[in-house]
């Protein structure tokens, strides 16, 4: 794990940029300067601590340079297969097996690979430097281009610290999508000329030419369209426990100490089971509040008492929100509203006094169907559009309420609009209202980043989650964790998001993945026997912040709204 940066202007100031990446490397920097292009490291060592694991990372001719943040799972084996072509090896990284995959197979070598990352090569051969990001978007990956000028950071204040002759614009569609979304979606930014490398996509910048001249995906996830079973339960159960142990497995690789988080809840307890299969001394850390409501330390204490886990804990208090409120605009750049930012990060602290890397629950709502909203909207489909008439009734029961946080325009509402409203829209003016204060034309599509990625033809609740997959995973969950677990220099890997998990739940038929509307019905179905249905098929809690942790006299949203959200004010972000 690292920071990673890079650009072809030769006033920028390449040092100030990788230097403020720091948290993402703490043990070593390195500025590599070509013709015509400059490439810069921040090393945050886990596979070959030793100085030849080190970045930018050259061929052996100095023709192909590259810097990788991330991990390659089973490198190893694409190691092996590199050798026996006669590739030799410096070092045991899985950088320089990128490398010298790609020397092999060209942009194809992608294809040959399966992990997180974000990463550059500067291919002079060429007179190109390409870019690439993972398939799921795990990882972060920036650039900046005004049509001349092109530039590359894992962190948005890389390119704002390193792009010294810019004179940045704020984007206030992007302000606007924000109170839609909850974040910026990809490939918008805060900021005109500055873009989010969307997953699973290659670009290639021309460097004679000083243009873009593709900008492609490079994969595309394969998704089952037949909602009636149509494979026998207990084949497809062993071959999910076989992939998950494989993943956790191979994810579990590293130079340095590995833990789990531990929420108590059921992805990340099915992680640390596997993960405590493999080594039985395995850390664990866990984060709770101090209402029953929002707290599953409990569940996280009767795991790790069962398994013999030793398990590392601490309960969040309004004390620690304050302490650390002030320093969000730190680690995420631009406006972000999940507010389970605060605890991911505090566990994170915790979890680095002992190891540096640790496996995570993320991905298995959107892999199996975590969410309340897509079983909604499966039910919706079955039994005729009950929410029509239960957001009816909430609105008719809450209607004061309703009508000071304008949240009318969220009733009788269309799939798309509902499934907007339902990430927690911070609204507290009419949508017009936002619409005239930030000078949004009325024909702007309020639902164009959801449009992209929602397909009727898909089964209901497929239909959905193939649409967090595609939006709330990468722009919400994946950065709250990468942010807030790089602040303290702390690499977490994801095991439920393994090219070949993911692409087996997908080529289920939905009934084969969520038997009967099941939330996570078949992933409950593979530990039925370990975990105990009462430990799987109770509600699920999430990892939410208390609301009384913001201010006593403000809603969230007021306070949001309040402290950020006036046209004066927004430029300060």
């Amino acid at each position: 794990m690292c920071g990673i940066l890079g650009g072809n202007n030769p006033n920028w100031n390449y040092k100030e940029g990788i230097e403020c990446m720091r948290h993402r490397g703490p043990d070593g920097i390195r500025i590599s300067r070509m013709p015509k292009f400059t490439l810069a490291f921040a090393r945050l060592a886990i596979m070959d601590l030793s100085e030849q694991g080190m970045q930018p990372m050259f061929s052996q001719d100095d023709q192909v340079g590259i810097v990788f943040n991330g991990e390659i799972y089973g490198y190893h084996k694409l190691r092996d297969s590199l050798i026996t072509k006669g590739y030799q090896f410096r070092s045991t990284s899985d950088t320089e097996v990128v490398l010298n995959a790609y020397l092999e197979w060209g942009d194809r070598f992608i294809q040959q690979v399966d992990g997180m990352f974000g990463m550059a090569v500067y291919d002079k051969r060429e007179g190109t430097v390409k870019l690439f990001r993972d398939r799921i978007g795990i990882k972060p990956l920036y650039y900046y281009y005004d049509g001349r000028n092109f530039g590359f950071s894992s962190e948005l204040k890389g390119i704002l610290n390193m792009c010294t002759t810019v004179s940045w614009e704020i984007d206030y569609t992007a302000v606007y999508d924000y109170m839609n979304y909850c974040c910026i979606p990809d490939p918008k930014t805060y900021y005109k000329n500055v873009y989010k490398l969307q997953p699973a996509h290659r670009m290639i910048f021309d460097i004679k030419t000083g243009k873009i001249i593709k900008n492609s995906s490079y994969w595309r996830l394969k998704v089952n369209e037949q909602q009636g079973a149509q494979r026998k339960q207990s084949d497809v159960v062993e071959e999910l426990r076989y992939l998950i142990r494989e993943s956790v497995k191979e994810q579990m690789i590293a130079d340095v100490p590995v833990g789990t988080f531990l929420s108590g809840g059921v992805d990340s307890s099915i992680i640390t089971y596997e993960g405590n299969r493999i080594n039985p001394l395995l850390e664990t850390f866990s984060m709770g509040f101090d209402k029953a409501r929002y707290n599953e330390l409990q569940y996280a204490r009767e795991l790790a008492k069962r398994f013999d886990i030793h398990m590392n804990a601490r309960v969040f208090q309004p004390d620690i929100f304050k302490e650390y409120y002030s320093r969000i605009k730190t680690w995420y750049d631009e406006p972000f509203a999940d507010t389970s930012a605060f605890p991911t990060h505090i566990v994170s602290r915790m979890a680095k006094e002992k190891v540096t890397v640790v496996l995570t629950g993320d991905g298995g709502d959107e892999v199996f169907g975590g969410y309340s909203r897509q079983a909604r909207i499966w039910q919706k489909e079955k039994e005729g559009g009950p929410d029509h008439l239960l957001m009816t009734m909430v609105y008719l029961k809450y209607k004061k309420w309703a009508k000071k946080n304008n949240l009318r325009d969220h009733f009788w509402m269309d799939d798309l609009t509902f499934l907007l409203g339902s990430m927690g829209r911070p609204l507290v003016m009419s949508d017009r209202d936002l619409r005239k204060r930030f000078g949004i034309d009325k024909d702007y599509d309020a639902c164009w980043a959801y449009r992209k990625y929602y397909f009727k033809n898909l089964p209901p609740m497929t239909r959905v989650q193939y649409l967090d997959l595609k939006t709330y995973l990468p722009w919400d969950i994946l950065t709250k964790v990468d942010r807030a677990s790089m602040a303290v220099s702390l690499e977490t890997r994801v095991p439920f998001l393994s090219r070949k998990i993911v692409e087996f739940a997908f080529a289920l038929s939905e009934e084969d993945r969520c038997p009967n509307g099941e939330k996570k019905g078949l992933l409950k179905k593979a530990y039925e026997k370990e975990l105990g249905r009462k430990f799987l098929y109770r509600p699920k809690q999430g990892f939410t912040m208390p609301d009384y942790y913001f201010s006593s006299e403000k809603s969230q949203q007021e306070h949001i709204y309040d402290e950020l959200w006036t046209k004066e004010t927004v430029k300060i972000w």
